[in-house]
């Protein structure tokens, strides 16, 4: 693989260790800014939104930009969102300097995910997004837990600086690594060619089967804290642990969807997709068992990643072919209003705390019942 593919991924880590990390951190950011726990979990879908929104309209804004140019704006846009977050004296600032980052996020990811496939030519696609959302893995590891526990130590503002400083080595990299390319888009479809791809049955059944996932993982991941403190009986200072539990599923999850995502991606999905209720089931059935969070934490964030990281290569095994600029903003967008859609949803059952894993029990069986037409025809034939 290509080192502009890891630094690429190094600047994914920085994203997603913000998109995550307001999971360990919303109780005390909730006690400061004077809102309820389930208003302040809004935030992470006011970031979905922001991503949803703005991977396609930054991908068709940036399709003339330099690759390099548009990676870089959106790096150097997102640490500026975080150092107005961590300024921000009342919560509907902070909701908003959250949708200005998901929006650079989103500008961000929707190029990456383009150029991943790009780097490497499309069979070895899914091994390359693998790599690059390694980084979203690495964030929940070790970004997500050392924000939670550095949010502990130095209030939650010390995370948010956290990430705008993160973010400097990150467009350092892009620069360094990452070829400018063209700056034009001659040679590739017109705008509304890509635009009428997202009309297509099969790709939108595709998104529509990651956005359910995603909403699902989300909805639980979102509110893992208070099942933590709440019905496990566990004190605030296991929230980080419990974080790397599932962080480090969710490498798992992802190296494995990396390897068999351009081999056997329907065995995987049809192993792995059952899989997903069935665990949020039995992790909302057995919160209050200690014992029960260091199995099924780390298995769910597997199972999650690697269901989803498996639909993104789908997405874009459909799309890449008629849609080169814009397939990569579908899939994150889809993602994204997955992750809008779940923490809503996961507020609505508080203030019981194991209301949003019953939440992403439903969602992730919804899926299930939609998947069985996957199995029509490989996604790789129908784009040749």
């Amino acid at each position: 693989m290509p080192l502009a593919l890891y630094l690429l991924a190094l600047a994914v880590f920085a994203m997603g260790t913000s998109e995550f990390m307001l999971s360990g951190l919303l109780p005390d950011l909730a006690a400061e800014l004077g809102v309820p726990v389930g208003t302040a979990g809004l935030l992470t879908s006011a970031f979905a939104v922001g991503m949803v929104a703005g991977a396609p309209l930054m991908a068709a804004l940036t399709r003339r930009w330099p690759r390099r140019s548009g990676l870089f704006g959106g790096v150097v846009l997102f640490a500026a969102a975080h150092v107005v977050g961590a300024t921000a004296t009342s919560f509907p600032v902070l909701c908003a300097a959250r949708v200005a980052a998901a929006f650079a996020n989103a500008g961000f990811l929707a190029l990456a995910v383009t150029a991943a496939g790009a780097l490497v030519g499309p069979e070895r696609r899914g091994r390359a997004v693998g790599v690059l959302l390694s980084g979203t893995t690495a964030a929940t590891v070790v970004g997500v837990p050392a924000g939670a526990l550095l949010g502990q130590l130095l209030g939650w503002r010390a995370s948010f600086w956290a990430v705008a400083l993160l973010c400097a080595p990150a467009a350092v990299g892009v620069l360094v690594g990452v070829p400018a390319g063209r700056g034009s888009a001659d040679g590739r479809p017109a705008l509304r060619a890509e635009l009428a791809v997202l009309a297509r049955p099969r790709l939108l059944h595709v998104l529509l089967l990651g956005a359910l996932v995603n909403a699902g993982t989300f909805a639980a991941f979102t509110f893992l804290a208070p099942v933590v403190t709440g019905p496990a009986g566990l004190g605030r200072g296991w929230v980080p642990v419990v974080l790397v539990l599932f962080g480090l599923g969710t490498v798992l999850g992802i190296n494995v969807a990396g390897r068999l995502a351009d081999r056997h991606p329907l065995r995987l999905l049809a192993v792995a997709g059952p899989l997903l209720p069935l665990g949020w089931a039995a992790l909302a059935a057995l919160a209050d068992r200690p014992t029960a969070l260091p199995v099924l934490v780390p298995l769910l964030g597997a199972l999650s990643f690697a269901v989803g990281g498996t639909l993104i290569t789908r997405a874009l095994s459909t799309a890449a072919t008629d849609a080169p600029t814009m397939a990569g903003a579908y899939a994150t967008a889809a993602l994204n209003l997955g992750a809008a859609a779940g923490p809503l949803l996961a507020a609505a059952t508080l203030p019981s705390p194991t209301g949003p894993l019953y939440a992403a029990t439903a969602l992730t069986a919804a899926a299930l019942l939609l998947g069985p037409t996957l199995r029509e025809r490989p996604p790789a034939r129908t784009a040749a």
